[in-house]
């Protein structure tokens, strides 16, 4: 059992690392295992939240055309102005697009309020959500590790997470304005300080961890779709 982890593990590292496309990874992800394994990739992400619950393993086929069509998604997203587009694996080890807009773009200092420039890239985003209704999304804020004036650092963290939460809000809010359905948003989570993406104790850094992410990933119907071939 141990060395089955281990070569599991190791076949996880090398799908990461791969130079290949969406469907490419979605073939490997699928053949090796499905659903477990897409649970151990997903944790080295660091999004394991992000996925359909599904009820078994997915195979190489349906992998493959998810993969393809997160490819898509993805070069949809690119076009997006003043987001950050990369390719991630969900739960359950099919692709996902992970697309990050700097809350500096989006907001004014401590606020939660979206600035004017803000709604063009939402805008345009919104309408790749649109045009992907079986992708469901997820919404996370974050923000850097700075304390709050007269505030103990316990304070400060938990003001963090109320800021954070409500910016996710804000973005989820703008895109059901803009005609994204409700339905499709499945999480809107702030997070406040965890999980940073850069050194706190410099500028750069602390400018690169305030932000929200937001993953586009298979849904169940997407799912389904592929195992039926019919996901176009």
């Amino acid at each position: 059992m141990k060395k089955f982890k281990l070569f599991t593990l190791t076949l996880c590292l090398g799908i990461i690392m791969a130079a290949c496309n969406n469907t490419q990874k979605g073939a490997v992800i699928g053949t090796a295992g499905g659903a477990v394994l897409g649970a151990i990739v997903g944790k080295l992400a660091g999004n394991t939240a992000v996925g359909a619950a599904i009820g078994g393993a997915v195979g190489a086929g349906t992998g493959a055309i998810i993969g393809n069509r997160m490819d898509k998604v993805k070069k949809q997203a690119e076009a997006v102005q003043n987001a950050q587009v990369q390719q991630v694996t969900d739960a359950n080890g099919l692709q996902a697009v992970k697309v990050t807009f700097d809350s500096g773009i989006l907001f004014a200092t401590s606020s939660s309020s979206l600035q004017p420039t803000a709604q063009t890239s939402l805008t345009q985003f919104a309408n790749v959500l649109k045009q992907n209704v079986d992708a469901d999304v997820a919404i996370q804020g974050y923000t850097d590790n700075q304390g709050w004036k007269n505030s103990t650092a316990e304070q400060s963290a938990q003001k963090n997470v109320a800021l954070s939460q409500q910016r996710a809000q804000s973005v989820s809010s703008y895109l059901i304005g803009q005609g994204v359905s409700g339905a499709q948003i499945k999480s809107v989570q702030g997070l406040g300080e965890a999980n940073p993406v850069a050194d706190n104790s410099t500028i750069e850094g602390r400018a690169q961890n305030r932000r929200v992410e937001v993953y586009l990933y298979a849904s169940q119907a997407m799912i389904e779709a592929a195992n039926n071939g019919t996901l176009k």
